[in-house]
């Protein structure tokens, strides 16, 4: 929902993607106050494997990271304060999930974020998006939080909704899938988003959701010394059950299968036309 849009046009070019590196006049009552939901899921470059069950993907032993476009949010926030260090008032990620989601918060320390929130499932897992939504709309009003930047979608479920019911709870505009994100002179904030043709251009007011596409930024590497000196900070834990009593988070859902897609034979390679045309006839395709 797109409670105001001001400007809104399509390029073919695409812009260097880097937060502005003007001077942002905003008053004190328009300091940013950033939220960062941000997701553990199995790292991107492990291949994923059906449990023998067959209701999952196996999760034993496996590499888990923060996943990839909750990333680049965090380094948003982060370009976002350094650059403009009078705006930002505070940024905050937050984690739903086990205690065992603790190790992507530390990295969100690491990096440059000033404070972590791990609200933890007890034990429930797979928790659906508006559940998600619901929790992260009460996270919103409990922080004073004007700008939510969170990742367009998670490499698990690549169900890319979370953002959008977020924002139709608070009543918030939104702008998905940001290439770029600037905040103009007159307060308001323009996000350049890829869409089939080019680009659309969008200007709103805060409070606003931003969901962020993997051209927004290239997060940065954190070293040793600085994921050490973040696992003396503190990170307020939460319970899902008791903090957040009356949303549901029973899945709607049930998977009662899942398989891994069937292997493909290898291609055959042919030297001309007519043996293009006589495999097309073997297989009834002309």
């Amino acid at each position: 929902m797109i409670r105001e849009t001001l400007s809104r046009h399509t390029r073919i070019n695409n812009p260097d993607n880097q937060v502005s590196e003007r001077v942002i006049k905003m008053s004190a009552k328009q300091q940013l106050r950033i939220l960062v939901p941000v997701k553990r899921v199995v790292d991107f470059q492990i291949k994923p494997r059906v449990n023998k069950t067959l209701t999952g993907i196996e999760t034993s032993g496996i590499k888990f990271s923060i996943n990839p476009f909750d990333d680049i949010a965090v380094e948003e926030a982060i370009r976002i304060k350094e650059k403009n260090k009078s705006l930002v008032e505070s940024t905050h990620a937050v984690s739903i999930g086990s205690a065992k989601a603790q190790d992507i918060l530390r990295n969100c320390l690491a990096k440059g974020i000033d404070t972590c929130s791990l609200i933890d499932s007890v034990g429930k897992e797979n928790i659906e998006p508006l559940a998600i939504a619901k929790i992260l709309k009460a996270v919103v009003e409990k922080k004073g939080s004007n700008l939510v930047l969170m990742g367009k979608q998670a490499i698990d479920d690549d169900c890319n909704n979370t953002g959008q019911m977020l924002a139709g709870l608070l009543n918030w505009p939104q702008a998905t899938n940001a290439a770029k994100v600037e905040f103009l002179d007159n307060g308001k904030v323009q996000v350049t988003r890829e869409i089939d043709d080019g680009e659309e251009v969008i200007e709103a007011s805060l409070p606003m959701v931003i969901t962020t596409d993997l051209r927004l930024n290239t997060p940065r590497y954190v070293g040793l010394p600085k994921l050490m000196k973040a696992k003396k900070k503190p990170i307020e834990k939460l319970d899902i059950a008791k903090d957040f009593p009356e949303i549901n988070t029973e899945p709607q859902l049930k998977i009662v299968s899942m398989e891994e897609p069937k292997t493909k034979s290898p291609g055959v390679k042919l030297n001309s036309v007519d043996e293009l045309i006589e495999k097309l006839k073997e297989v009834k395709a002309i």
